[in-house]
């Protein structure tokens, strides 16, 4: 049963990452992006994502139990963080989002208060800069602080 679970999933995720791709193709930009442009990033996900998913299809995992409602629940929280994540990012901006959003995962995998807030605080601001000045990236500052990228 679990072998054809994985072999299902595989199989989706490769039809998931081809079409990440083929959206990705489809952006227009109206200027131009140096050095490689909004299509390179989710380009390359989708083909490490579709190279994973052969391993699945290819060589499935041996049966196993499912895991326990807690673990179960807990990826569910983790879907639902990254859900947020995505539907507000644009709203927030990138800074508040990544904030929220780490300083919650890192809460439901047992991180004390003190330590949960300084990973956010640092996730945030370093990953902030890493595209900013790394890599030229901008990023959406959101409606109530537009002009702090």
């Amino acid at each position: 049963m679990r072998i054809a679970a994985d072999r299902i999933l595989g199989i989706a995720l490769i039809g998931l990452a081809a079409f990440a791709a083929f959206k990705a193709t489809q952006f227009q930009v109206t200027f131009s992006y140096e050095p490689v442009g909004p299509k390179a990033f989710p380009i390359l996900l989708s083909v490490v994502l579709a190279a994973l998913s052969l391993v699945l299809v290819f060589r499935p995992g041996e049966d196993g139990a499912w895991p326990d409602k807690r673990v179960a629940l807990k990826l569910a929280a983790v879907l639902v963080v990254l859900l947020v994540y995505a539907l507000l990012f644009t709203r927030l901006g990138f800074l508040v989002t990544t904030f929220f959003a780490v300083l919650s995962l890192a809460r439901l995998f047992g991180a004390g208060w003190p330590k949960a807030l300084l990973a956010g605080v640092l996730m945030a601001l370093g990953s902030n800069y890493l595209f900013t000045l790394g890599l030229g990236i901008s990023l959406p500052g959101g409606h109530w602080l537009p002009d702090f990228n």
